[in-house]
């Protein structure tokens, strides 16, 4: 006997048959009918037909809106100038040489000559003096180019309302609606009225 192990030939591989090739074909349908072709392009057509309208819509939709948005920023800047230029006419109404030329107008008179009161011992400083009136009163006064058109209070007229009367009639009808002060009296300064 050998000493050697016995070895024992490797087994044949076994490779498995090959199936035949399947095709899969369509089972016809009972009847013989043909595929209705016509219906789904009939359908594709009239789907491409809808997406084209809709399209087109809101392309008219998105250009009425840049119009709407073009007509309005015209209008914004419109509505800037006339508030600029409302603007500058209060500027100018609110200037001391006009308070000052409407004061006068209403029959006061700057004083050239104040006199204070000094609260701490009640002292008067300065000699009161009798103010004068006219033309040389408001002599030292800087002139304002800007307000030489703008009338005074005694020379403005009075608004007339959509109704045809005065603002003080149309809102004296109105129920809880507070009255508009009367103008001046020519002949002296006017009194508040007081309720």
């Amino acid at each position: 006997m050998t000493a050697l192990p016995a070895r024992s030939a490797p087994a044949p591989r076994r490779t498995p048959a090959p199936e035949p090739e399947r095709r899969l074909r369509p089972v016809p349908e009972p009847g013989g009918r043909a595929k209705p072709r016509l219906a789904y392009a009939i359908i594709a057509l009239g789907g491409v037909a809808v997406i084209v309208v809709v399209q087109l819509l809101l392309s008219i939709a998105v250009a009425q809106g840049a119009y709407e948005i073009d007509s309005y920023q015209v209008q914004q800047a419109t509505l800037a100038r006339e508030e600029q230029k409302l603007s500058e006419d209060l500027d100018r109404v609110e200037s001391p040489q006009f308070l000052a030329a409407n004061a006068e107008a209403l029959g006061m008179v700057p004083n050239a000559n104040p006199v204070y009161l000094r609260l701490s011992d009640g002292a008067v400083l300065g000699e009161p003096t009798a103010a004068i009136g006219g033309a040389a009163a408001s002599a030292p006064l800087v002139p304002n180019a800007l307000i030489s058109g703008v009338p005074l209070v005694t020379e403005q007229q009075p608004v007339q309302t959509p109704s045809g009367g005065t603002p003080g009639e149309a809102s004296a009808s109105a129920p809880g609606a507070t009255p508009v002060v009367p103008p001046p009296p020519a002949d002296g300064l006017p009194t508040p009225a007081t309720h």
